[in-house]
Formats: C-alpha cells, sequence, structure tokens
C-alpha cells in the first residue's frame, strides 16, 4: 500500500472515531454539543430575553413594553454619543460648568426614563416625567444644539405617543411640544447671534418643526396599521374558534337529528307495521274459527289480513329505506295509486278515485300514504266493504284527503280506537282538521284538510 492510501486510510479511521465518540457523547448526556457560535448565539438569546422577555408582536402590550424599552436604550446612546462629541469642546472652552449641568441633565434625563421603566405605575403621574424629559430634552438645545436634542426630543415623544391611547390627546401635546422647541429652538440662535431677525428665526426653525411633524405622522400611522393587524388578527382568530363552534354544534345537531329520525322510524314501524301485524294475527285467528261454519265472512277477513300484512311489509321496506338513506323518486300520485293497486290486486275489492297531483312536504307525504292504507284495511276488517272512493283535491291553497266506503258503518256513538286516535293528533300536529262521518248501513268516511306548503320540499 501506498504512503498516500496509508495517509487517507488514517483520516477515514480517525474521522470515524470522532464520529462514534460524538453519538456516545449525545447517548450519554442526551444533547449534542454545539458549536462555538450556535453558543455565541444561544447566549446572545438567553440575554436578549433576560432584558427584554420574549417579543409577542400579537400582543399589543408585550410589543409595547419591548418598544419602549428599545427607546430607553437608543436615548442612553444618543446622550452617551451626545456628551462624548462635546466633551473635548467644554474642555477646550473652559465650559466645564456647561459640562457639569449637561452631565446632570443627562443623569436626569436617564433616572426619569428608568423611574418610569420601573417604579410609576400610574399612567398621570408617568405624564408629568414625560413633561420632564421634554424640558430636558429642550434644555439641550441651549447646552449643544445641532442634531442630538431633536433626535431626544422625538425619543420622548415616540414614548408618549405609543402609551397615550387617544389620538385628539397626542395631537395637542404634539403641537404645545412643537411650539415649545420652536420657541427654544429660535431662542438659542438668537442668544449665539445677539440678533432678533424674526424671519431668519422662522426659516431655521422650520426644519425641527418639519421633522417633528413628520415624526408624528409616520409614528401614528404605524401604530395604526399596528393595532388595525392586531384588529384583523383578533377577528381572524374569533372566526377560526366561532368556526370551530359551528362544526361542532353542526355535529350535535346532525346527531339529534339522526337521532330523532331514527325514533320518528321506531314508532313508525311500532305505530303502523306493528299494529298491522297484530290485526293480521287476530284477523286470521277469527277466520280459523268460524271457516267451517261462515267461509264467506272466513275469506273476507284473510283477504283483509293479508292486504294489512301487505301494507306492513311495505312500511318496514319504507323504514328501511330511510334508514340506510335511500329514497324512492316517486311522486306522491304514484305513491296513492301504488296503494290502490296493491288493495285490489288478488282481493277482489273495488277502488274507485280522483287524483290531483301535488307536491307537498315529506312528512304529509308519508302520513297521508299511511292514512290510506289503514282505512282501507279498517273498512275491510271492521266495515265488511267491497268498495271505496278515494279523491285527493287541492282548493283555495288546503289540500283535501276523503275516502268512503260502503260498509256497515257506525251504528250509534263511535269509539276511536288506536288507529283513529294516532291519525287525529297526527292531523293536528300537522296544522289540520279530522272529520269522521258514519252511519248504520251507510259505510264509513274519512275527511281530511291539511294546508299546503308555503315551499316545496
Amino acid at each position: 500500500m501506498s504512503k498516500k492510501e496509508l495517509e487517507n486510510a488514517h483520516e477515514i479511521e480517525t474521522k470515524q472515531t470522532k464520529d462514534e465518540a460524538l453519538e456516545k457523547g449525545v447517548r450519554e448526556t442526551g444533547k449534542r454539543k454545539l458549536p462555538k457560535d450556535r453558543k455565541d448565539d444561544n447566549a446572545f438569546r438567553h440575554t436578549f430575553v433576560l432584558l427584554f422577555g420574549k417579543i409577542k408582536f400579537r400582543n399589543e402590550e408585550n410589543f409595547m413594553n419591548f418598544l419602549n424599552w428599545l427607546i430607553f436604550i437608543v436615548l442612553l446612546v444618543v446622550e452617551f454619543l451626545m456628551l462624548l462629541q462635546q466633551l473635548d469642546l467644554f474642555v477646550a472652552e473652559g465650559g466645564r460648568l456647561r459640562l457639569l449641568v449637561m452631565i446632570g441633565l443627562i443623569t436626569l434625563l436617564g433616572s426619569s426614563e428608568a423611574i418610569q421603566r420601573f417604579a410609576v405605575k400610574n399612567e398621570k403621574i408617568r405624564y408629568i416625567f414625560y413633561a420632564v424629559d421634554a424640558l430636558v430634552a429642550c434644555a439641550f438645545i441651549f447646552l449643544v444644539g445641532g442634531i442630538y436634542p431633536l433626535i431626544i426630543y422625538m425619543l420622548v415623544l415616540t414614548e408618549f405617543y405609543i402609551s397615550s391611547e387617544k389620538m385628539r390627546f397626542s395631537f395637542s401635546v404634539f403641537g404645545s411640544c412643537v411650539l415649545s422647541y420652536a420657541l427654544c429652538y429660535g431662542a438659542q440662535i438668537a442668544w449665539k447671534r445677539w440678533d432678533f431677525d424674526f424671519v431668519y428665526l422662522l426659516r431655521e426653525s422650520l426644519g425641527p418643526v418639519v421633522a417633528l411633524a413628520s415624526h408624528f405622522v409616520i409614528v401614528h400611522i404605524a401604530l395604526a396599521f399596528y393595532r388595525q393587524y392586531l384588529r384583523l388578527e383578533k377577528a381572524i382568530r374569533e372566526l377560526d374558534e366561532s368556526k370551530q363552534e359551528l362544526e361542532k354544534a353542526y355535529a350535535v345537531v346532525a346527531e339529534v337529528t339522526a337521532l330523532e329520525e331514527r325514533q320518528r322510524i321506531a314508532k313508525d314501524i311500532h305505530d303502523t307495521a306493528g299494529h298491522s301485524i297484530t290485526t293480521v294475527i287476530m284477523q286470521t285467528e277469527a277466520a280459523k274459527r268460524i271457516i267451517e261454519d261462515n267461509p264467506m265472512e272466513a275469506k273476507s277477513k284473510i283477504v283483509a289480513a293479508n292486504l294489512q300484512a301487505k301494507h306492513a311489509l311495505e312500511e318496514l321496506r319504507n323504514s328501511v329505506h330511510l334508514l340506510s338513506g335511500v329514497s324512492e323518486n316517486k311522486t306522491f300520485r304514484d305513491a296513492l295509486l301504488d296503494i290502490i293497486h296493491e288493495s285490489t290486486d288478488g282481493t277482489g275489492i273495488n277502488i274507485r278515485s280522483e287524483i290531483e297531483d301535488v307536491t307537498i312536504s315529506e312528512a304529509k307525504y308519508r302520513f297521508l300514504c299511511n292514512t290510506l292504507k289503514e282505512g282501507i284495511s279498517n273498512g275491510l276488517r271492521h266495515g265488511g266493504a267491497t268498495a271505496f272512493w278515494f279523491e285527493l283535491k287541492q282548493r283555495d291553497g288546503k289540500l283535501t284527503f276523503l275516502l268512503s266506503d260502503n260498509g256497515k258503518g257506525v251504528d250509534g256513538e263511535l269509539h276511536e280506537g288506536f288507529g283513529l286516535t294516532t291519525m287525529r293528533e297526527r292531523v293536528k300536529s300537522l296544522g289540520g282538521q279530522l272529520t269522521i262521518h258514519s252511519e248504520i248501513d251507510e259505510g264509513f268516511e274519512i275527511e281530511i284538510t291539511l294546508p299546503m306548503d308555503t315551499e316545496e320540499k
């Protein structure tokens, strides 16, 4: 093996050894050693969080607190730079007294800002310190001049604008502060020149006034955009919460609706199919007892029982379709005609009808179909009817259902059983009326009047 190949193999082995040691350290300590630049970055973040806390831009109070801290630090930096700039000049000109006054003003401004930051919680007292800060900034005009006093003045006003919630109050403070600064600036110029030229002073003061006005507009536009952003963020969050609540409510309503539908179907099965099957059993038992003595009546009872069984089977099929979510695409008129054909097929009874094609709600659809089945079965079972007349018409916003037979009718007072009682309650719940006519040997007649639906369903 050549020397170069040996060196490459040694480098690969060394790298593998380092990787294994690193993985072992990760397994033992549970964390990987960070590079030096990553350590420095984490240390900076840790220090930043200790000083300012975590910045939450979507929390106005937290973000404004961060801005106030930032203004405070920038203010200290500007004061320090201003002091360095003027230090040599004050010493050279023998202006040590002015230097001491400047240091005192810087100390006063820094102390005022610190007290606001750490001690004062009352907003009204804080406004007093803002006024002190503004006076100190104006005093710097006579000691220093130039751009630094204007920057300090802007920083103090920025802190006030951020803390103020009323635009009108901020505008009034802005007006008074601009006037005060312009007067101090003009007085400083006049004092240096030993001359009072109003036009000259107005022209020289125009720059700081424009700067302060621009600063006022920019700060308030930024605050307006930020607060509008917070309002939109809050509105979106509330909409998301409302959407989630609506989805939960919709799920609950859907579940309740499904449960109510199941309960209604179960009640329909119990009230119709169950009742029909019970009737079939009674009819066949009665036919069995009289088949030798009265075969014609026994046959009639068997026919009625057969028809009742067909209706019960149809009800069970409809209930199964509803539970499975499958609905038949059949018009109301076709459904009624199917019931009539089913009743006459193989039974020997005659049913004449006159049916108008109407569109009604599902609840009325089911009720009237069941009523027609029940009416035919009752006419056969109780009245011994052999012929029926059925009529369904729409007149003046109302639907009229009429079923009459040629049975033996009722002698005396009519006692409503389970079927008629249930029918009357259902008609009442649908907002209609039920009328029953019957006399001995004059048959039996059921008339139902229901309001038409305002909308097609």
